[in-house]
């Protein structure tokens, strides 16, 4: 992942200029919101939110500045539907009003630069453990599809780093999707523009789909259209309290991550299917995450990603939503498409941490080549002072003229 992470950052250390990508910085028109280009950052988890869920002052600071820096749309970091679902120390959260005001601080903001920002609705699965500080403050257990294991998993802020293990199945998968049409209306009341589901990662909405780790026999499971039901009933759910074009998914179909992946022809029945039924729903976009090498996953000696050409084998299914597409994408690639009409928007993820203004350095000719500080990618606990928490996350420069 690293090699792929510098091959990324060495791509972008030169300059663009304006005409090179001038189709990403074209207006985006969807239902009733105008995205000012097309410019999308990804969710990123930065594990920021100390000392517990709940969105503060730091966290504020660095989606003013992703806004103030001409950003499209934002996708808000993986936020939390329910205390249980998560393994990560400092992620924030949607499930109280502490949480829903504190976001609605965020919200107001990236409004007065002129942004627009959807919360990434997130719940883990099978990929929490047990002794992790928020599971332990539930009081619950690992929820997941299946009684079945991830294999592999690091834990990097446990004793040991222990790896996955094997959840609770799900009882009533309603439970569950009701919990997150709880945290789509904590996501209006909070003032957010939208709401995408988090469909890939490995996590809850991808593992139903996913035929490995999902072998139930009840009507969640088994055949692809009983593994797609879980994440559709979930967007029937979003859409019912935030409209048409306001909801979004986003999808891995390659997998790989968290001990996902099926072989090639189940994966595009099951994703196609997903997604055409998905698109019936006048989503305001469907993310897809590419395959590309740096994302190799290899479990007991063998890749556990599906490589194939996801933007060709899931383009043709999408007709009412817009299509985002994520995944290495340069400034340049991504205008190339968006040009040829292959996509409407692109998705960048790891280039945001250290620009916080992709577009106007875009508008401007000026390169990307900020040297990021991955070892501060995550945040490291809520012990460490303001000024270390911002270190390598809201301490970048910014274009100014």
């Amino acid at each position: 992942m690293h090699q792929h992470l510098h091959q990324v950052q060495a791509a972008m250390s030169s300059s663009s200029s304006a005409s090179d990508v001038s189709s990403i910085l074209q207006p985006l028109t969807i239902g009733q919101l105008i995205l000012r280009n097309r410019i999308t950052m990804a969710a990123l988890t930065r594990s920021r939110s100390v000392p517990t869920n709940v969105p503060n002052d730091i966290n504020l600071e660095y989606y003013v500045q992703r806004a103030r820096g001409g950003t499209g749309l934002i996708v808000s970091e993986g936020t939390l539907i329910v205390q249980q679902g998560t393994e990560w120390q400092n992620a924030p959260g949607l499930w109280s009003n502490e949480q829903v005001l504190a976001w609605k601080k965020i919200t107001d903001a990236v409004h007065a630069e002129g942004g627009l920002i959807f919360a990434q609705l997130w719940h883990l699965g099978r990929s929490c453990h047990p002794d992790a500080p928020e599971q332990l403050a539930s009081g619950k257990p690992v929820y997941a599809p299946s009684a079945v294991a991830a294999r592999g998993g690091k834990f990097r802020f446990l004793p040991g780093e222990p790896g996955f293990v094997t959840p609770t199945a799900i009882d009533d998968p309603r439970v569950q999707i009701e919990e997150f049409k709880q945290a789509a209306i904590h996501a209006r009341e909070a003032g957010f523009d939208g709401v995408e589901l988090h469909g890939a990662g490995g996590y809850l909405v991808h593992q139903f789909l996913d035929s490995t780790s999902n072998i139930r026999t009840d009507s969640w499971g088994g055949s692809i259209e009983n593994r797609c039901r879980f994440g559709l009933e979930a967007l029937k759910e979003l859409v019912s309290i935030w409209g048409n074009k306001k909801v979004a998914v986003k999808l891995d179909p390659s997998g790989g991550y968290n001990d996902m992946g099926m072989p090639l022809q189940e994966t595009l029945d099951t994703f196609r299917y997903f997604i055409t039924e998905a698109d019936k729903l006048d989503l305001a976009y469907i993310s897809l995450v590419r395959y590309t090498p740096g994302r190799d996953v290899m479990y007991d000696g063998k890749l556990r990603n599906t490589p194939h050409d996801v933007l060709a084998s899931y383009r043709p299914f999408i007709k009412r939503s817009a299509l985002f597409l994520n995944g290495g994408l340069t400034p340049s690639e991504a205008a190339t498409l968006v040009a040829s009409g292959q996509i409407d928007a692109a998705v960048f993820g790891r280039l945001f941490i250290g620009h916080p203004d992709i577009a106007k350095r875009l508008e401007r000719g000026l390169p990307l080549d900020a040297k990021m500080d991955y070892t501060r990618f995550y945040g490291h606990g809520p012990h460490l002072s303001v000024e270390e928490q911002r270190r390598g996350y809201s301490d970048y420069s910014e274009v100014t003229l």
